[in-house]
This record gives structure tokens, sequence and C-alpha cells, in this order.
């Protein structure tokens, strides 16, 4: 990638399909539901040697990277479609309900074993 592609405008999802359809100006219908990636068949597959250049994945200045790493990071935090505060109670009082049966369980699952050994081994 350039250092174009870091500095372009991301578009914010807003996880309604409807309005991205209308913006695309297709649906599911006219386009088919399956995601495909279009391929270059000569691009897709190399049968050339290897030429003498290093891959930039462990080379280079590690500062750079790591700069440009947190600001790809940055980029996927703003495409998140974040849950408003009705749905973060809800997710929470779910996992805080299941959370206690499951100590619950498991505690009596306990009990019955301790009661278990001391009545077999007395």
């Amino acid at each position: 990638m350039s250092d174009d592609d870091d500095t372009r405008a991301v578009s914010r999802p807003t996880g309604k399909r409807s309005t991205r359809r209308a913006r695309s100006g297709s649906s599911d219908h006219e386009t088919g539901s399956v995601a495909t990636i279009e391929r270059d068949d000569a691009g897709s597959r190399k049968t050339s040697k290897p030429s003498g250049k290093k891959k930039a994945g462990g080379t280079g200045n590690p500062l750079k990277r790591l700069v440009k790493f947190l600001k790809e990071v940055v980029q996927e935090l703003r495409k998140v479609i974040w849950p408003n505060r009705k749905q973060m109670v809800t997710y929470t009082t779910v996992v805080l309900v299941f959370v206690i049966f499951t100590v619950a369980f498991i505690a009596l699952l306990d009990l019955a074993f301790i009661k278990g050994v001391n009545w077999l081994f007395g």
C-alpha cells in the first residue's frame, strides 16, 4: 500500500442494509447474496521465480510500522457499529445472569461431589 491509502477518507457503516442498498443502487436480488472476489488469473498465481526484493512484512523502520499499525487500528475502530446504552444494559444483564447461574450450578456440583466422596470414603 502507498501512503495515499493511509490518508483517504473512510466511510462509516450505518448498519442498515436498506441504506447501503439504496446508496449502491443494487439489491441482493440483482447482484446475488454471495460475496465474491474478482481476481486476475495472471496475477493470482505466481509461476515466475521470486525476485531479489525482500518482503516488507518484517523489514523497515519499526517506528513507521508502529505508526501505520496504529492508524489502521483507528480506521478499523471507526468502522465498528457500537451498541447504544439500552443494548449495553441488555447484554450486560444477560451475561451477569448467565454467570450467576453457571456459578450456582458449579457450586451445587462441587457440593454434590464433596457429599459423595464423604459418603464413599467416610
